[in-house]
């Protein structure tokens, strides 16, 4: 595996028609104070580890089930795993005292390597900051609103003791009718140097260009791979990455503040126009700009010469002329 050396910078923008891709648990759409609608970094997250755990990685923070044992009425109960068995689920063995042992099989965790980790299990009581920062995903799109449905059950509520107990029972179902969540995201691949020359630690290389390109593909296909009842209508819409150069100390500050989301038509406008200053006066340090786009519903306007632009689902790249896109064959 090859060591990782440069920083990378972007947005991810998820767009939910007819879903609830974050909800709070009244089952309405997260909201700050002020009543905007956003989606958490867990949210965010999850979608990723599911994509990767399906790709076959190994994956720790993520709900796992086994059959209780014991006697009674506790015995062959469905239950979450702890943090312990999950990690004894995953590696086929117990917790060691060994903090390098367990700090080793930690980072062979694609979501510890991306995200860090909080481990305090028995005697181990481990922190780690991941490499990649994701922020909260506010909706861009001024114009959300939140649908209610009643939903009938078909089976009554043997618990229910009102006058309609032989009734079926009604429930409900919150989506929102269309929300445009942008998400911004840091890379930062020394954050785990700190790690290589502690004793026990030396085969570990640090963050690595594998580490990355799993979080990138998850980042791409993550919302739209997870297609449960909520999230059906939740799909990814465009992402962007920047791409420094090695071992340059670049920064910028978090995107998702300079975009804004209009309509044309029928397809949805994702304006970065505001990032364009930024990008010239940081060329010098800049590797690359990736862009990645559903061309089908979606266009973004950013006028960067050096951005190369692509079909988010197909990855083919999309040429550009006088701001309209045709698929390169």
């Amino acid at each position: 595996m090859a060591k990782k050396n440069n920083r990378v910078v972007g947005l991810v923008g998820i767009v939910s028609r007819m879903a609830n891709w974050n909800a709070d648990f009244s089952g309405h759409p997260k909201t700050i104070s002020n009543g905007q609608i956003f989606g958490s970094d867990k949210a965010f997250k999850y979608s990723i580890k599911r994509y990767w755990e399906e790709e076959g990685h190994k994956v720790l923070y993520i709900r796992s089930y086994k059959m209780a044992a014991g006697k009674g009425k506790e015995a062959d109960k469905l239950q979450p795993r702890s943090l312990d068995e999950r990690y004894e689920e995953l590696f086929g063995e117990k917790v060691s005292s060994s903090s390098s042992e367990v700090l080793t099989r930690l980072f062979q965790c694609i979501d510890v390597m991306n995200f860090g980790a909080t481990f305090a299990v028995k005697e181990q009581n481990i922190g780690l900051a991941g490499a990649v920062q994701i922020g909260q995903g506010f909706n861009k799109w001024g114009r959300t609103s939140v649908e209610v449905q009643d939903i009938l059950s078909p089976f009554r509520n043997s618990n229910e003791k009102s006058a309609d107990k032989d009734a079926t029972s009604i429930g409900k179902k919150t989506t929102v009718d269309e929300a445009h969540y942008i998400y911004p995201f840091s890379v930062n691949p020394k954050h785990y140097d700190h790690y290589l020359e502690l004793p026990g630690m030396e085969e570990f290389e640090g963050y690595t260009e594998e580490a990355y390109e799993a979080f990138k593909q998850g980042a791409l296909i993550g919302a739209t791979m997870q297609n449960t009842n909520s999230k059906s209508g939740a799909e990814n819409a465009f992402a962007l990455f920047i791409e420094f150069k090695a071992d340059v100390p670049a920064y910028m500050p978090n995107l998702d503040p300079y975009v804004s989301v209009r309509k044309n038509k029928d397809q949805t406008i994702y304006d970065l126009t505001a990032i364009e200053s930024l990008l010239s006066d940081a060329d010098d340090w800049i590797e690359r700009v990736e862009v990645y786009v559903n061309p089908y519903a979606a266009d973004v306007e950013l006028a960067y010469p050096r951005a190369n632009f692509f079909n988010i689902f197909t990855r083919k790249a999309i040429v550009r002329e006088k701001q309209e896109m045709a698929i390169q064959r």
